[in-house]
């Protein structure tokens, strides 16, 4: 069995990550979840939340907004919404994000008898772009 697998991270706005890792902890839609080599194929979306790799090099952790991520038994691809270092995060990313899912969640409002599921979805998006706040101090 390898010791490691090929991960790649890439948001609209650029590519963040190509590297070797050990593992990765991934904020799936139904839970987190962790991803090493030999992962049975799987594909999940994303919640918003913190990526966490670990290769050899070191660990790094990224916000996502969410996105989608497959997982081989030889690799890990995530395409995220939008993905931010957190050694790069400020107060104005977490604002911006966090402005971005009280419009989706206003939007949800207004149409919410023909989509009641996406009101849902849009409180649930915003209750956890303030939670990842707190969690990552900003």
């Amino acid at each position: 069995m390898a010791d490691t697998m090929q991960f790649d991270l890439v948001s609209p706005e650029r590519s963040l990550a190509s590297l070797q890792v050990t593992a990765v902890q991934i904020p799936g839609a139904d839970g987190d979840m962790t991803a090493m080599p030999a992962h049975a194929p799987t594909i999940t979306t994303l919640r918003p939340g913190l990526l966490r790799v670990e290769s050899p090099e070191g660990n790094m952790d990224y916000v996502v907004s969410g996105g989608f991520a497959e997982i081989g038994s030889d690799g890990l691809s995530v395409l995220a919404e939008k993905a931010i270092p957190v050694t790069e995060m400020t107060r104005d990313h977490l604002d911006e994000l966090i402005e971005a899912a009280r419009a989706a969640q206003a939007s949800a409002h207004e149409n919410k008898e023909e989509h009641h599921t996406l009101v849902d979805d849009a409180t649930k998006l915003l209750a956890d772009m303030e939670a990842l706040g707190e969690h990552i101090n900003l």
